[in-house]
């Protein structure tokens, strides 16, 4: 007879299996124990820590609980880092972790050690579940785990992204008629960001042997769907895509990759930092994150899995265009994706320029802005 092991093998693999089940836990507000080798290191999200917790945490190894924090949160704290770090917590003090992790005015109080491995995993766990950044960490002997926390090796949840690339599969696939674009099919794949889906929308008949134009855009509920003018997103996906129409066709890859990849949640705190007079860079920053988390390795793939080879890519982001140049895409061209410049978006829109590098011309935007009625 079988096993449950043998049918679970049948599956994928399982490692990706460990990193799921310590995503699901870790959002959920659970503790989950990264290890390696005989070493372990108890996480959890900061935002569900509080003084009871870090107590009973403290217990598991008295004097000798972390806080894991991001570099661009260390710089927020006012330190000159370009690395992570981690502060001790010689006593359970859930209000200094919050204030350390979160608070806007918070500045370092005491020593900044290097980060080891298990650390590392740590943050990129908590990257992947799309939650603050900072991880309050106890360290322990992997013999003292019990079997009802979730266990996952440091070196999976390093590899879960490029597995989930190798893993993206086609699952389905429609013609979906569109205003500007009544030839359309909308391709779904699943993999990418945490097994979430990802759509590939064919806008007309594109001739796959020769290079496709093709847009990569990252979700943004607030202004594709509902017109927010703090941004140009919604603009840039309908114009792209009628654009499309208009000529040889092409393809838009629309990922799930919310406010640069840090989630809706994080995306909205940052909104509120803006409207505090924060910069849309340094409101990322405040809360731990880099320029832009994220990743289009996993596009390339589903280009590739659609037969395209060759693109002609439609961005202002000189990032898209080198990750699927690095993914090994043939980029034989790169043009603008215009958006509208409003009185709510022009700051953004001059960070973007200014910070990232952009390449955003004001009065190119104008003369090709969408004209309302």
């Amino acid at each position: 007879m079988g096993d449950v092991g043998q049918i679970l093998g049948l599956f994928d693999s399982a490692a990706e299996r460990a990193v799921d089940r310590a995503i699901a836990e870790y959002r959920g507000g659970r503790p989950v124990a990264i290890v390696a080798g005989d070493e372990a290191l108890i996480t959890l999200n900061v935002e569900a820590l509080d003084q009871r917790i870090a107590e009973a945490l403290d217990r598991l190894a008295p004097g000798r609980a972390r806080l894991v924090l991001p570099a661009a949160r260390l710089r927020r704290l006012g330190l000159d880092r370009t690395s992570h770090g981690v502060v001790a917590f010689p006593v359970a003090d859930a209000a200094r972790a919050e204030m350390l992790a979160l608070k806007i005015d918070a500045r370092i109080d005491a020593p900044v050690s290097p980060v080891a491995p298990l650390d590392e995993a740590a943050l990129e766990l908590a990257r992947l579940t799309l939650v603050t950044p900072a991880v309050y960490a106890v360290p322990v002997a992997r013999a003292a785990l019990t079997a009802d926390i979730v266990q996952v090796p440091a070196a999976d949840v390093q590899d879960y992204r490029a597995a989930q690339v190798r893993a993206t599969r086609l699952v389905a696939r429609a013609p979906v008629p569109l205003e500007f674009a009544a030839e359309t099919e909308f391709v779904v794949f699943r993999g990418g960001e945490g097994l979430r889906d990802q759509v590939a929308i064919i806008v007309g008949k594109p001739d796959f042997s020769k290079p496709v134009a093709i847009r990569m855009h990252s979700a943004c509920l607030t202004g594709d769907l509902f017109g927010s003018l703090k941004c140009d997103c919604g603009d840039q996906l309908r114009g792209t895509v009628q654009k499309m129409a208009q000529e040889d066709g092409g393809i838009l890859l629309y990922l799930d990759q919310e406010g640069r990849g840090n989630g809706i949640a994080n995306k909205m705190r940052a909104y509120k930092l803006q409207s505090q007079g924060w910069d849309t860079y340094d409101a990322d920053e405040v809360l731990g994150f880099g320029l832009d988390q994220r990743r289009f390795d996993f596009a390339a793939e589903m280009l590739r899995q659609l037969g395209v080879t060759a693109v002609r890519v439609m961005t202002n982001n000189p990032e898209k265009i080198g990750a699927l140049k690095a993914a090994g895409l043939e980029v034989v061209a790169d043009q603008r994706a215009f958006g509208r410049p409003t009185a709510e978006n022009i700051r953004y829109l001059a960070s973007k320029r200014d910070r990232a590098g952009h390449f955003i011309d004001f009065d190119a935007m104008v003369a090709h802005a969408p004209i309302t009625t």
